[in-house]
């Protein structure tokens, strides 16, 4: 089965990606020759895919450098018209359903590569954290926050209630003792901390919640279920149901010490995680997306992690661009 057939519908292969940051950085410069300008046309009517991908690349490049005009982009756009209606029709909708759900071309690209402009963190946040950064907070009860990369977060402490609005990625916390109950609030539902620490991850479809000591009651915004996660334990949650809880991994708090720990996991999940950390395009080529990956890994230094990868297994670092990189096989 070819790369191309691989492909989900609607949304292009790694392949096409590549070769999508190819052709850009060809033409970026407008110094290419009239033949690079014709096999690029020729490249992007081919499949439905490649003209997905070339918006991609795009679409990711505008927040690294200055809109550049590419040569006969638009006359290669009139000459695809009619064949790419169809893809242009579905690309609409694509885009109206991620800007109800997710805040629009931000919340697209973050969905699909792991990856959110550092501004719309801040939007109205009590706190927040850009891309590779994490931050920890002293609450006024004496409680310890940790912001993980690209969080963001109210903190909404009144006379009867400690309340922590989770509004995006991952935080930490260690409760201090208070009279008043200390809760964690998302999209998916509320958490009530009993004399804790625990761990919460917002997520796409859901929430998910890893404690480490005491307990915290869990209860969905839409159907109310609760129940209650113990020491040692980790749970997914959606505003509709509670999926039953099982062991946690310990290292999931290792994030708050600057450290990523991979323990026989596979490398295309690894990379999901590292893109958390890392700006721009990060990829990974499906020949090697199942290798196992161990160790432990600098959450802030990517580069160095990377190195550290290509070391450890049969993989090359390829950057393309200076805001696109992809893990391949080697040679």
């Amino acid at each position: 089965m070819s790369d191309e057939d691989r492909a989900l519908p609607g949304m292009p292969s790694h392949e096409q990606l590549q070769q999508a940051a190819h052709w850009y950085a060809c033409l970026r410069d407008g110094q290419a020759r009239a033949s690079e300008r014709a096999a690029w046309q020729t490249w992007l009517a081919a499949a439905e895919g490649h003209a997905l991908a070339w918006q991609q690349v795009q679409e990711i490049s505008r927040a690294f450098e200055p809109v550049r005009a590419l040569p006969n982009v638009r006359e290669a756009a009139e000459g695809l018209q009619a064949a790419n209606q169809r893809m242009r029709v579905r690309r609409r909708v694509l885009a109206s359903c991620a800007l109800l759900t997710t805040g629009g071309l931000a919340g697209a690209l973050s969905w699909r590569q792991g990856w959110l402009p550092d501004q719309v963190m801040a939007w109205g946040a009590d706190a927040h954290t850009h891309t590779g950064e994490l931050k920890q907070m002293r609450l006024a009860d004496g409680s310890t926050l940790w912001l993980n990369t690209g969080s963001a977060v109210d903190v909404r402490f009144g006379a009867s209630e400690r309340r922590l609005v989770l509004l995006a990625g991952e935080v930490f916390v260690t409760t201090a003792h208070d009279a008043r109950p200390l809760l964690v609030q998302t999209t998916d539902g509320q958490m009530r901390a009993l004399g804790t620490r625990f761990n919460v991850q917002l997520g796409n479809s859901a929430t998910e919640l890893t404690v480490f000591e005491g307990a915290v009651e869990v209860c969905t915004t839409n159907s109310g279920s609760t129940l209650v996660v113990a020491a040692g334990q980790r749970t997914r949650f959606t505003r509709a149901r509670i999926e039953q809880p099982d062991i946690a991994d310990s290292a999931r708090q290792a994030w708050t010490q600057g450290r990523l720990i991979a323990n026989n996991l596979p490398l295309r999940e690894f990379v999901v995680e590292m893109r958390r950390y890392r700006k721009g395009y990060l990829g990974v080529a499906d020949a090697v997306a199942d290798l196992e990956v161990y160790g432990s890994f600098p959450a802030q230094d990517s580069d160095r992690a990377l190195k550290m990868l290509s070391l450890a297994l049969p993989v090359r670092i390829e950057q393309r661009l200076p805001w696109w990189t992809s893990i391949e096989a080697k040679a």
